[in-house]
């Protein structure tokens, strides 16, 4: 683990910090809550594998074969210990918005009287903070099995309202799926609370971590929780793959939501049974290199030690809330105290569009998501029709925040508001 963490120093590890922005800037990289930067050790993870040892994994004698198969499983045990998981506990998928709907998809396709199986009258618990890959699928479960979709609402500061959790997980919950941490407000969910109450009714629990495992430890087993999903892309990873983690004796028991080849243990013309998991949950030749490159994504988050990377981004917090506070016509969306709060921050202007906001920042090389970043619902309780958000990450630091309040200096001059 490294003793001393230097943003600066991080950054020379990603290509992409080369670059030369418009108006010949340099790149501000504040949108790694949509998708993070590289580090090269990824780049030739990939690569490496294409050029030395590409053949379809669990297929085939010869000695290729072998090795993208040793690389493929490698990776799934270095994730395995990153969530200090079991290793067959982690499916490859290709994004946390399939690992998402395969759950859905499975409860949806299991027969009647199974332990997943949803009927008329049984409850769904999700919340007003979800983006939509943890929302739609659920309310799409929900509507082909006459099921009810409730939610916890938010409160004032943009934190879950938990006044009612006896009321919402009731007797009848069969599932609640819950965000980690708001990708739009940075709120950080009280998750054992909601993880207790599940359970204390027989119910499932799903953590949708995409905003939580690339930033801070995730324990599966000090969670207590039942199933989890996040992005590789999100956490340093290339883009096309994901994790559904689940617990064994749970995976073993659920409806694949793909068939195909790879994920059966027998096949007549009329019938097949299904393989344990993971390889249930993985029909079809996957996305190896980009499994590979996941994990090494993974030992460069560990090299950093996740405990620096969580200690780094709240002090980087704490000094742009302070920040931000200084700006007149300028409110942040969500919590304005850094407890329970994660590295992103959403922002409105007076009198100018985000899209404006955002168009403006680039012009000094600064990246921010604008708009509703997929929680149209949030959005709709907030009364807005966007926000500007800038997400920080290991390779921003303090020169990064002060860029930004700096531009947004200048896009209220521009805007003459």
């Amino acid at each position: 683990m490294k003793s001393m963490f230097s943003p600066a120093e991080i950054r020379k590890d990603f290509p992409i910090f080369a670059k030369t922005m418009r108006g010949g800037n340099r790149l501000v990289y504040l949108d790694s809550g949509a998708t993070s930067q590289k580090p090269r050790s990824v780049l030739d993870a990939e690569r490496n594998f294409y050029e030395l040892h590409n053949a379809a994994v669990h297929r085939g004698a010869h000695l290729l074969a072998e090795e993208a198969s040793s690389e493929y499983e490698g990776a799934r045990a270095v994730l395995a210990s990153f969530l200090n998981a079991q290793v067959d506990e982690v499916v490859f998928t290709k994004s946390a918005t399939e690992s998402l709907n395969a759950i859905a998809y499975s409860f949806g396709n299991s027969s009647p009287g199974s332990k997943f199986a949803l009927k008329a009258g049984d409850r769904i618990v999700v919340s007003e903070l979800e983006h939509h890959a943890n929302l739609i699928p659920w309310q799409q479960l929900a509507k082909r099995t006459g099921a009810e979709l409730v939610w916890f609402p938010i409160d004032s500061e943009g934190r879950l309202d938990l006044s009612k959790i006896d009321e919402l997980i009731n007797s009848r919950t069969k599932v609640v799926a819950i965000t980690h941490q708001s990708n739009v407000l940075g709120t950080i969910v009280p998750i054992e609370k909601l993880v207790e109450a599940t359970h204390a009714v027989g119910a499932v629990f799903v953590l949708d971590a995409c905003q939580s495992a690339p930033h801070f430890k995730i324990d599966v087993k000090k969670l207590g929780i039942d199933y989890l999903a996040f992005s590789g892309h999100k956490a340093l990873g290339p883009t096309g793959v994901g994790i559904l983690w689940g617990r064994l004796e749970l995976l073993n028991e659920m409806e694949p939501f793909l068939t195909g080849g790879s994920m059966i243990e027998t096949v007549t013309m009329t019938d097949a049974t299904w393989a344990s998991a993971p390889k249930r949950f993985e029909a079809g030749v996957p996305n190896m290199a980009q499994a590979v490159g996941l994990a090494a994504a993974i030992r460069y988050l560990e090299e950093l030690g996740m405990e620096n990377i969580a200690k780094h981004e709240r002090e980087l917090t704490s000094y742009a809330l302070e920040k931000f506070k200084d700006l007149a016509g300028v409110k942040v969306i969500g919590p304005n105290s850094n407890v329970d709060r994660g590295s992103v921050i959403s922002f409105t202007m007076d009198g100018i569009h985000p899209h404006d906001v955002g168009q403006v920042l680039d012009q000094y090389g600064i990246a921010v998501r604008t708009g509703h970043h997929c929680a149209w619902p949030l959005m709709k309780k907030l009364g807005l029709v966007g926000t500007t958000r800038a997400s920080f990450y290991i390779y921003n630091d303090e020169s990064d925040v002060d860029s930004l309040i700096s531009a947004i200096g200048e896009a209220k001059k521009y805007f003459k508001v």
